[in-house]
């Protein structure tokens, strides 16, 4: 069991907050000869698989290195074209490190913003008034939870679905919130979280919930 992310909202639907705590590795490194037996095509300025799969590389799998060497979207470290070098048979054999796209910093912020709008929407499709809104959406690799305050900041936890206790995990990094970040004299409503204590306490606080679920009295 596994607690992947979390993600603090505030009230207007910006992120203020954002921490990856585990990620699953499933990249995979083969070596490749000409040509190359996976299609690939550019897609929202990377390059992924678009149809065969081999060894543990799926079809949405992104090129995330060659021979060695980071990619950067659709370019190699130095400025080259991915799809122009690989097809090109003067450079291989070739190593390519496929896997699944790290979102950006820009990219956690739209999908903040664009959940914000969906737990509104979710509320108002309510047929009793007084909706919570979301409070879990749930897929076969992860759960995501959400929390929202009385002040309409929202807690959300990303987990593993056999993870238990995120309801109290909510409510702990609620805590953690009120009293490292709230009562940090330098620290303004509404704008992103950089606070050391904050970081500390809830990097805590998810251990002890990874470990022994719910949080026990006094925790």
């Amino acid at each position: 069991m596994a607690i992947f992310s979390v993600y603090v909202v505030n009230k207007a639907g910006g992120l203020i907050y954002q921490l990856d705590h585990y990620a699953p590795r499933a990249d995979t490194e083969k070596t490749f000869s000409f040509p190359l037996d996976l299609v690939l095509r550019p897609h929202d300025e990377r390059v992924v698989v678009a149809f065969g799969q081999r060894d543990g590389i799926r079809v949405g799998h992104a090129v995330l290195a060659i021979n060695g060497a980071d990619v950067n979207g659709r370019f190699m470290a130095d400025g080259r074209d991915v799809l122009e070098f690989l097809g090109n048979p003067a450079n291989y054999p070739v190593s390519i490190r496929f896997g699944r796209h790290r979102l950006s910093s820009n990219e956690k912020l739209m999908l903040a913003s664009m959940f914000h709008s969906l737990f509104a929407i979710g509320s108002q499709l309510s047929p009793e008034v007084g909706s919570s809104g979301i409070e879990m959406l749930e897929t076969d690799t992860f759960k995501l939870h959400c929390f929202q305050t009385l002040t309409g900041i929202k807690f959300m936890v990303l987990a593993d679905p056999r993870q238990t206790g995120i309801d109290a995990l909510l409510r702990k990094i609620y805590e953690i919130y009120s009293d490292f970040a709230l009562k940090n004299p330098f620290y303004s409503l509404e704008m992103p979280i950089r606070c050391e204590l904050f970081d500390q306490n809830l990097k805590l606080a998810l251990e002890v919930a990874e470990k022994a679920g719910p949080f026990g009295p006094g925790s």
